[in-house]
């Protein structure tokens, strides 16, 4: 049913998202290379689990673990660059790191239509055993262990943060489907915001913390973490419609709507190396004004120029553009977090960016869905009607991020 595919969906992004700063404390204390190959092989044993899957219920409890195992593999693969490279050579990594991640996210809708129409679902997640066995294989032979400062483990905030985000997500995502007022909504964000609000509190009274409250009282720190999720807010809910449009619009099959985001996904993958390469001629928040303003421009454009019958190669320029910016501005912003930190508290620096990341993913998706409810709907006739709006709120959200920078 429709509820089982949208928990489908969730079940790998909630527990992903509760989970990315206390896989950073994990790393920090027990080993960043021992909790990394513990997360690849999680990632491995739930995958095969999904593929196995004869029930809805079945599917969703290995995407959960799916869905810690990707958490666990996302932060400590940053750290780990981190940890490896000398600091005047960070921002270059980072950069590359950026290139990648966006070759796996052009690589990823294409590949996934050409598993489901010429195999079968199962091998989206067939796939993922033997990259992740040559995963293992790499990291343990290439990869030095290291290590956090030597403190004790904060179980009492691990579990409240995952708990305070789990609620806030989940709220969130439920959202477009609810309604921002019902019920279960508000009541979700309600206690992910009291339990966030216990966190804090116990954050500022534990003995060895795992978030250090204090590294919000950098104004870099604080205002980069916002252009972070201002950025996903714009950039993730934009792209969840736009695939959309391809398939409901335009009639096209998964696989020639993946084709037709390439110019915007595969760009960060020049884009990303390129600015790891200027940060230090240029400046970090040079690179970062350009980025933004360039996704900025690039949500107008589309939001002016989408039709029913939009010709493809009107919409090239402006998917190239948004690409691009997103390459120009997700090195520098992971350089700056992570340079705003004291070196002790660099695992938290990573692990507070990758959740405010995550957290703007989930928010941007729930709300641009929702102002894309309120003015169309998934039909040929009227998604534009509720696209155009979509994307010049995208284009606000960014350019609000772009004006902290400012």
């Amino acid at each position: 049913s429709i509820g089982d595919l949208q928990w489908i969906a969730d079940a790998y992004t909630l527990p992903f998202a509760a989970m990315l700063l206390p896989a950073a404390a994990l790393g920090d204390r027990l080993g960043r290379r021992a909790v990394f190959l513990a997360g690849i092989a999680a990632f491995i044993a739930a995958s095969a689990a999904c593929a196995l899957a004869t029930t809805a219920g079945a599917l969703m409890a290995a995407r959960a673990v799916q869905g810690a195992g990707g958490a666990v593999v996302v932060t400590l693969s940053l750290m780990l660059l981190v940890t490896s490279v000398p600091p005047g050579q960070r921002a270059v990594a980072i950069g590359v790191l950026s290139g990648f991640n966006g070759l796996g996210i052009a690589i990823g809708p294409v590949l996934g239509g050409v598993v489901v129409q010429g195999l079968d679902w199962t091998w989206i997640f067939w796939l993922n055993v033997p990259v992740g066995l040559a995963a293992v294989v790499l990291a343990r032979t290439l990869l030095a262990e290291s290590h956090g400062p030597p403190v004790r483990l904060d179980p009492a905030g691990m579990l409240l943060l995952a708990a305070a985000i789990f609620a806030l997500v989940w709220g969130v995502v439920q959202a477009p489907v609810h309604g921002w007022t019902s019920g279960r909504v508000l009541g979700a964000v309600g206690s992910g915001a009291v339990l966030a609000t216990v966190f804090v509190g116990w954050e500022l009274r534990a003995r060895s913390p795992m978030l250090s409250v204090t590294l919000f009282r950098s104004r870099a720190f604080s205002l980069v973490n916002s252009l972070a999720f201002t950025l996903n807010v714009g950039v993730f809910g934009s792209i969840f419609l736009l695939a959309q449009f391809f398939q409901v619009v335009q009639g096209h099959d998964p696989l020639q709507a993946g084709l037709r985001t390439l110019p915007c996904s595969l760009a960060p993958l020049i884009a990303g190396p390129a600015a790891g390469l200027l940060v230090n001629r240029w400046g970090a928040v040079r690179l970062i004004l350009a980025g933004q303003a360039m996704v900025v421009i690039a949500c107008c454009w589309m939001a002016a120029v989408f039709s029913t019958d939009v010709a493809y190669s009107v919409l090239v320029a402006p998917f190239l553009l948004a690409g691009i910016g997103l390459g120009v501005s997700y090195p520098p912003i992971s350089t700056l977090a992570i340079d705003a930190a004291p070196p002790d508290a660099e695992g938290m620096a990573i692990g507070t960016n990758s959740t405010v990341r995550e957290l703007g993913v989930a928010v941007g998706v729930a709300v641009l869905v929702s102002i894309f409810a309120s003015n169309g709907a998934y039909t040929r006739a009227l998604f534009v009607d509720g696209l155009t709006p979509a994307l010049f709120t995208a284009a606000a959200v960014v350019a609000l991020g772009l004006g902290l920078a400012l």
